[in-house]
């Protein structure tokens, strides 16, 4: 069980924590920069955190369910907050999804075709994208936090 919830707890400040970082910090930093800087430097960074939310995005849901039944005693006995926790999660893995099989894949063509004004345009749909993303892993946090009081 300890292994479980570190891999689940783990798999969650990973996604949400470098959301947070690219969304707060990151991008920020980056706007003074000419986008034939700007865009490669975010489809780089997107390159090397994207694999870590695949990871996340298998470990999260596999280990949440293995405590649904391991702990719970399966979906019949589940609290509202865990109900919550793993309804956000989905919203949030299929946000993932779109964000990588559409804009992402669209601005790497797009810095391919050195088309900077269609890859800053893609960039903006990840960036809100993200914002979305980051906002629900942020309540999801809190409703973990907050739910074994009830």
């Amino acid at each position: 069980m300890p292994l479980v919830i570190t891999l689940h707890l783990l798999s969650a400040v990973i996604w949400v924590g470098g959301m947070f970082f690219a969304y707060v910090a990151l991008r920020p930093a980056a706007s003074t920069l000419e986008p034939s800087v700007r865009l490669p430097l975010w489809s780089r960074t997107f390159g090397r955190f994207f694999p870590w939310v695949w990871g996340a995005i298998i470990l999260l849901p596999a280990t949440g369910y293995w405590m649904v039944f391991q702990v719970f005693g399966g979906f019949s006995h589940l609290q509202l907050y865990i109900n919550a926790m793993q309804g956000i999660g989905i919203v949030m893995i299929l946000i993932f999804l779109h964000i990588f099989f559409a804009p992402y894949r669209r601005l790497k063509q797009a810095l391919a075709a050195k088309d900077f004004p269609e890859a800053g345009r893609r960039l903006g749909q990840i960036r809100q994208l993200i914002a979305v993303n980051m906002a629900l892993g942020l309540v999801t946090i809190i409703i973990a936090a907050g739910g074994h009081a009830g």
